[in-house]
């Protein structure tokens, strides 16, 4: 079983309890915020340790400017008399982005939207459709293409042998198995075929199939329409009406766009004026403000322009979201052990001064 197949089977999982499949991907969203958590939390501290220490680096760094080995060796131990570990903050992205992956690619697989993909949540019309996406209707007896789409069989069908039916008999390596007949021409008949070769099924079977229906997706329109084949000497053939599509502007996505838009500003701006100190260096503060503007305009622009599913937004909202919480709960927790740690130097400061009094 592939990541993407097991991705699916559990947001198929939790929509069953859940009752929606937009309500699966926040409770997914939730599930692996709360796995990743602890890193996260080490990476706050990791950031907010890196703004006290920042002057001290600096000052080895301008002392030993003119013989770089010793100012690496001087900055390691550094490093290790502070127990700091100057990529501690990487561990937690490394990891959210193959999360972030694996969900773009399950939610645009053909196994999502022929599970789900026009489901709805909220004021979002498919989970599945991208900003500037055509999204056809399902099984409606006609596919809506354009002139250079693909398409894509499901893993299985049902086959006819005589009297006999077969059901998930398995389609074979399903990316290469179907294929267009000719040039397809919205409008007209599309011609699509497949070598009965890709039906997991036994020679003497084969012989005798005479027909199939299998579930073909368009993955550019996302639209899923359950197609007859018939038996045409070792092949299975279908010719299936289609009408034209143009890609439409979905305002529900860009509504979510501007939602995480305004969850990572907000996330940006928390986090940079809770990790403000007096000693922090003006320069490190300038470069990290500058980031934090343009970081986010970058990766907005980007997602405005590669095409991102809407389920894909709900757990980069619901992930921002979660950032917004975690970074109040955490900065708070660390300003009270830092308070406790000067309480505690100050009463032995005090209990010094008496004793030094004393005698």
């Amino acid at each position: 079983m592939d990541f993407v197949t097991l991705t699916i089977k559990v947001l198929k999982v939790l929509a069953t309890y859940c009752g929606s499949y937009g309500v699966a991907i926040v409770m997914l969203t939730l599930i692996m915020r709360a796995a990743i958590w602890p890193l996260n939390v080490s990476q706050q501290k990791n950031m907010r340790a890196m703004q006290y220490l920042q002057p001290k680096l600096k000052a080895i760094q301008d002392r030993y400017k003119s013989n770089p080995q010793l100012m690496q060796q001087k900055m390691v131990e550094f490093y290790k008399e502070h127990r700091f570990n100057p990529m501690g903050g990487c561990l937690p992205l490394l990891i959210q982005m193959p999360i972030f992956i694996l969900l773009y690619t399950s939610l645009m697989s053909p196994q999502f939207i022929q599970v789900a993909g026009d489901s709805k949540f909220l004021f979002i019309n498919r989970l599945d459709t991208t900003l500037r996406a055509n999204a056809g209707i399902s099984n409606d007896g006609k596919m809506g293409t354009s002139k250079y789409d693909t398409f894509m069989p499901g893993k299985v069908a049902r086959v006819y042998i005589g009297d006999e039916v077969f059901d998930n008999i398995k389609i074979n390596n399903p990316k290469k198995a179907l294929e267009v007949q000719g040039e397809i021409t919205p409008g007209e008949n599309m011609d699509l075929k497949i070598s009965l070769d890709h039906l997991d099924m036994k020679f003497s079977q084969l012989e005798k199939v005479t027909k199939a229906d299998i579930t073909v997706t368009d993955i550019n329109t996302r639209e899923n329409e359950n197609i007859t084949f018939n038996r045409q000497d070792g092949l299975l053939t279908a010719s299936v009406p289609t009408v034209e599509m143009k890609k439409e502007f979905h305002w529900d996505i860009f509504a979510l766009i501007a939602i995480f838009a305004i969850t990572m500003l907000l996330s940006q701006k928390l986090m940079m004026s809770m990790n403000k100190t007096k000693d922090a260096d003006p320069a490190q503060q300038a470069i990290q403000k500058s980031m934090g503007t343009f970081m986010p305009i970058m990766i907005i622009a980007t997602f405005v322009m590669i095409p991102i599913p809407a389920g894909v937004f709900i757990y980069l909202i619901v992930s921002n979201i979660v950032q917004l919480i975690q970074t109040v709960i955490v900065n708070k927790q660390i300003d009270e052990e830092e308070k406790l740690k000067k309480g505690i130097v100050s009463d032995i400061d005090l209990a010094n001064a008496k004793n030094v009094t004393k005698e």
